[in-house]
């Protein structure tokens, strides 16, 4: 397997490129031919979109199902996401034949050239026909066509979780009834056709942030009832020596037994993005030295002039902009004292500093403050800190060392306010 691996980059893999989860892939299967609906759930750069992606490229190929991979990343309202789902379903003929029929009068003047739209004018000819007051009929009606396909439509929908984020908060990150009214039509009207069309139709859900710590902010959980979370755990340390070893062969450079060793345990938590990040820094700085053999002092040099440099901390600030995605402005800069104390504390926030930042909460509160406890959940939900003795830690030994270097400098711990 993976007998010539290539670098990923930041995109999503699929085939020669997929890299082990061969338990997963046999999951998720399993789960597909049982007709579960799944939300997918790990921390950041874990390979989600990956996973599903060969997920399908592998149901494909042996032709039992029809696929439909569908991004909400770009979506706004309800409205976008019916469009999407609709355009990418064009390649299942039978269905899609359905759907056109539906937008008769949306493609009016295309005449016999609407095969020969690209799907971007595809999208927008569809956006074009949906409204405010038409949005569920219209998609209801392209979940039916779906379920009338002549196999059975497994449905990924890739960043749900950010589009619901987006309903429910607006461009200002504020919630307020109005908007949590219309998040909660979206997802019932999501979950129903889930329910409807269980015996035709599979739905993955998957997105780079949790669906259920957004849904827990505005008290919607019960609308993802209808899925079986699926979690994505990081590489282990075999796994990960596994990777470096065969991306070292395919690039003709070495690197130890004890070399892969040293940079796992410097990252504690084997995300595959980090890993392969990882392999790429030392193979430039490899080649910037003219050599092709790594040495063990070769670990830390590049873990610190490349990982956590300037350049380096370009890469990682997604981890901060989603939080403030999330959890809003208020519990935007809440989260940001926590996870800083946890960094300048060696990786740990007491439950006492907890307590310290409740109680300062408390008194200062305003109306768009966001519960300490909601904040932990959607940190230790979407990976950057976890339980451990007498309160939490970074699950990343990188993600800790860069929200040190990036924002320690100047913090004063609570216990000194």
């Amino acid at each position: 397997m993976n007998k010539q691996l290539r670098k990923a980059g930041g995109n999503w893999v699929e085939g020669d490129r997929f890299f082990d989860r061969e338990s997963e892939i046999e999951a998720l299967m399993e789960r597909v031919r049982d007709g579960t609906h799944t939300l997918l759930t790990a921390q950041r750069r874990m390979g989600k979109t990956s996973l599903v992606r060969e997920l399908l490229r592998r149901l494909n190929e042996e032709g039992e199902f029809a696929t439909v991979f569908v991004d909400l990343e770009g979506a706004n309202d309800a409205a976008d996401a019916v469009a999407e789902i609709a355009t990418q379903a064009k390649h299942v003929q039978k269905a899609w034949d359905r759907i056109a029929s539906g937008f008769a009068n949306t493609f009016r003047g295309v005449g016999n050239q609407i095969e020969e739209l690209g799907l971007a004018d595809l999208r927008v000819k569809l956006r074009a026909g949906i409204d405010a007051g038409s949005w569920q009929r219209r998609g209801d009606g392209v979940f039916e066509a779906l379920a009338a396909s002549e196999k059975p439509v497994v449905l990924a929908i890739d960043e749900l979780p950010i589009l619901v984020n987006r309903l429910l908060k607006g461009q200002d990150y504020r919630m307020t009834p109005e908007r949590r009214e219309a998040t909660d039509q979206f997802l019932s009207w999501l979950r129903r056709n889930g329910q409807d069309h269980r015996d035709e139709m599979c739905l993955i859900i998957s997105g780079s942030v949790g669906l259920e710590p957004i849904l827990r902010q505005a008290g919607l959980s019960a609308q993802a009832n209808i899925y079986a979370s699926f979690e994505l755990h990081p590489w282990s340390q075999e796994t990960s020596m596994r990777c470096l070893s065969a991306l070292a062969r395919t690039y003709e450079i070495q690197i130890s037994k004890e070399v892969r060793k040293a940079m796992c345990r410097r990252l504690r938590c084997c995300v595959p993005h980090h890993v392969q990040q990882y392999f790429d820094h030392l193979r430039e700085h490899l080649r910037r030295n003219d050599r092709k053999r790594a040495k063990i002092e070769d670990v830390e040099l590049v873990y610190n002039r490349e990982f956590l440099s300037v350049r380096g901390q370009i890469d990682m600030e997604h981890y901060q902009g989603r939080l403030k995605m999330i959890l809003g402005i208020d519990g935007y800069k809440t989260a940001l004292d926590l996870l800083t104390e946890a960094a300048v504390n060696k990786g740990r926030l007491t439950h006492q500093a907890v307590q310290s930042f409740r109680d300062s909460l408390a008194s200062s509160s305003t109306e768009d403050e966001v519960p300490i406890d909601d904040i932990l959940y959607s940190l230790e939900h979407d990976g950057y800190l976890e339980r451990h003795a007498g309160g939490y830690r970074f699950v990343s030994g990188l993600l800790q060392d860069w929200w040190l270097a990036r924002h320690g400098q100047y913090f004063t711990p609570i216990s000194e306010r």
